[in-house]
């Protein structure tokens, strides 16, 4: 029966067919230079990945280059150590990293996407290898001339399963650190279940992505291209057609009257489509789902070479030269995002610069200000909370400066605190009456660990004011002598 809705004219995503069901995509190999380039840069980002939670160990440094430890709320990244407290100190990082994809996009379009994004290497370099390998399309990709055995898909997803293993305890690295890794997975996973269910959803999503919804993350699940259209401007490099150059396509053929009749040097093998990870056919202008792979230009340069016609029918250019407008490097974008990026990196180098091995922060107990003791000495009681950033156990010694302090008052002193751990405890101060002046005493509280680090706290103690007032006398009544050897006369 007749649908009674409108078909499109062509497809509405590169991955879905005109009566919306999946259209699998086996893209062929082309290689050629860039297709070298990318690979042994994703080689080397694939390595750069693995080994990056063990470098601290291989060089015998205090943290680890990265650790994105949520569960205790502390990150480290290249050597830094970012704890709750340092939010605006994070918060300039992640935004200066924000500008940098900015600039990038704007100067170098999708080379992101492209070159250096995981999805893109491991799919493209790791995953879709395997694929080739076992339909036996090595080397040169599509779709396979005969069925595949089914042994041959078993032992595909079989290795499809070791890979996603790999990579999810590569990835638990980044979250846990390769001590606790290492103990995982030499011990039961019912002795941390909830470790092993992580590491089991994490290669299940893997599996999932990388053996089934491949191209469609960066088509349908990430912004990035749908981004770039805030992102990218005319001068932006992109991976670009030259219509005015390849226009009518097809092949020369010569009319009835002998002439040759006018064409472009496109001949229309469709290789460029045949080949594109995304489906696309970059003929058709700039699109959301290119993610500028270059492999449209390695598919078509050996034909123009074969042809005997000039290189660059397909490129990486800017809209602006390919529309055949001047171009230029500096541009409003490109200029007000280092200027930017420039400023946030002040700021946090400042604020690395002042930062200390501990952080230290003074505060007043709930209740009364102060209290007047037995003695008729005053004393205060506060709260110090001491953050230790360093990856070893350290012990701080809490000591007033001035002499004026009659004593301070711990339940340990020095405070024993495990790495990257914070203890609160109850300081009571206890000076003389005399010391303050009009109801207020500024001290110092000398915070070290005796391994450098040193700190200095101010304090304004509260206490009475004035002198401490006389208690009445009582009028002294007549008292009978007596000689304690009988009564008074």
């Amino acid at each position: 029966m007749p649908s009674s809705l409108l078909e499109p004219e062509e497809r509405v995503l590169s991955t879905l067919e005109k009566d919306g069901s999946r259209r699998w995509l086996n893209p062929k190999l082309s290689g050629g230079s860039f297709l070298t380039a990318r690979r042994i840069f994703a080689y080397f980002l694939i390595v750069a990945f693995t080994l990056t939670p063990y470098v601290h160990l291989i060089l015998g440094l205090e943290k680890p280059l990265v650790l994105l430890d949520i569960l205790h709320r502390k990150f480290i990244l290249l050597g830094f150590t970012f704890l709750p407290t340092d939010t605006i100190l994070l918060a300039l990082t992640l935004l200066t990293l924000l500008l940098g994809i900015f600039l990038m996009t704007a100067m170098f379009g999708r080379v992101w996407c492209g070159w250096a994004c995981p999805q893109t290497v491991y799919l493209e370099f790791v995953y879709r290898p395997i694929e080739r390998l076992f339909e036996g399309t090595k080397g040169k990709g599509g779709k396979p001339r005969k069925p595949v055995a089914g042994w041959r898909k078993i032992a595909r997803y079989a290795v499809y399963l070791l890979v996603s293993m790999y990579l999810a305890h590569t990835f638990l690295a980044y979250f846990v650190g390769v001590e606790s890794l290492a103990v995982w997975i030499t011990s039961s996973p019912f002795d941390h279940p909830v470790a092993f269910v992580v590491m089991a959803s994490v290669t299940g999503a893997m599996m999932f992505d990388f053996g089934f919804f491949r191209e469609q993350t960066c088509i349908i699940a990430c912004p990035y291209g749908r981004l770039q259209s805030a992102l990218l401007d005319r001068q932006s490099l992109i991976v670009s057609y030259d219509k005015t150059r390849g226009e009518p396509r097809g092949k020369k053929r010569k009319s009835a009257e002998g002439k040759a009749e006018q064409a472009g040097d496109c001949v229309d093998c469709h290789l460029c489509v045949d080949t594109c990870p995304t489906g696309i056919d970059i003929r058709d202008g700039l699109q959301m789902e290119c993610i500028g792979c270059a492999q449209c230009i390695d598919a078509c340069a050996p034909v123009m070479a074969k042809l005997g016609r000039d290189d660059g029918l397909i490129r990486y250019s800017t809209q602006a030269a390919i529309d055949g407008e001047s171009t230029g490097l500096f541009r409003p974008r490109v200029v007000i995002y280092p200027v930017i990026m420039l400023v946030l990196l002040t700021a946090i180098g400042v604020l690395l610069s002042v930062k200390k091995s501990a952080d230290v922060v003074l505060l007043r107990n709930l209740g009364n200000p102060f209290t007047v003791m037995d003695d008729g000495q005053v004393s205060n009681s506060m709260r110090i909370k001491i953050t230790n950033r360093r990856e070893m156990a350290v012990a701080y010694m809490v000591e007033p400066v001035s002499d004026v302090v009659t004593r301070i008052e711990l339940a340990e002193n020095p405070l024993a605190i495990d790495p990257g751990a914070s203890r609160t405890e109850g300081v009571l101060i206890v000076l003389p009456r005399s010391a303050f002046t009009d109801g207020v005493r500024d001290i110092i509280l000398h915070v070290s660990d005796g391994a450098g680090f040193e700190q200095d706290i101010p304090c304004r103690l509260l206490g009475p004011y004035g002198p401490a007032k006389k208690k009445a006398s009582t009028p002294a009544q007549s008292i009978p002598e007596t000689t304690g050897q009988g009564d008074a006369k």
